[in-house]
């Protein structure tokens, strides 16, 4: 397990309450029920002045989403670097996961094999692993995927209005998640014509 040593404090709430999402701190690194003795690097995901009761959520750099009752005294509360605080242990990165999607043209079992003997070449046996695996196949079709606000406005002769384009390939939707407030719509893909007249 990769750590560090930081100075910090541990934090009432009252002063989270003054924090923005731009503002590193740090709280329990347990993951999924795994208890781990050490913190990890987070962010409150909103501001500290909108959340009520006391009970402030934070989402770590690894993807946890932690809810911290900061006053109990049972719980590890949340933490800031304070060079006049005391030594924490903080869990470290060690990579990158990337959650991949591959478009392997007339793919194979051969073409797949390929690409992770490529990949492992690249970082080294050992250290690429695929976690899941799925094999889908790909329909040859397009589609216009956009995003438009979820409550549409009634009477609007124009479809378009606040509508923004995201991508023509259906199966990445399942890849995707819409915006906050904003639903998907997937319509039969129409080529751009240019019919600004020229000279």
């Amino acid at each position: 397990m990769n750590t560090e040593k930081v100075t910090a404090r541990r934090l009432t709430a009252g002063e989270i309450a003054e924090l923005g999402r731009q503002d590193g701190i740090f709280v329990s690194a347990e993951m999924d029920g795994l208890p781990l003795d050490c913190y990890a690097p987070a962010f409150l995901t909103e501001p500290g002045k909108n959340f009520e009761g006391g009970s402030f959520t934070a989402k770590t750099v690894f993807g946890e989403e932690v809810h911290v009752l900061p006053d109990n005294a049972e719980e590890r509360g949340i933490w800031i670097a304070d060079k006049a605080g005391e030594e924490i242990e903080v869990l470290q990165s060690a990579g990158v996961l990337l959650n991949l999607a591959l478009f392997v043209p007339n793919g194979n079992k051969e073409a797949l094999e390929s690409l992770y003997s490529a990949a492992r070449d690249a970082f080294g046996v050992g250290i690429v692993q695929r976690w899941s695996e799925e094999v889908v196949a790909v329909p040859d079709v397009k589609v216009d995927l956009f995003e438009e606000p979820a409550r549409g406005r009634k009477n609007t002769s124009n479809q378009n209005r606040d509508r923004r384009a995201l991508d023509i390939y259906p199966t990445r939707v399942r890849f995707m998640e819409p915006s906050d407030g904003w639903k998907f719509i997937v319509e039969p893909h129409k080529e751009v014509v240019d019919e600004t007249p020229t000279i």
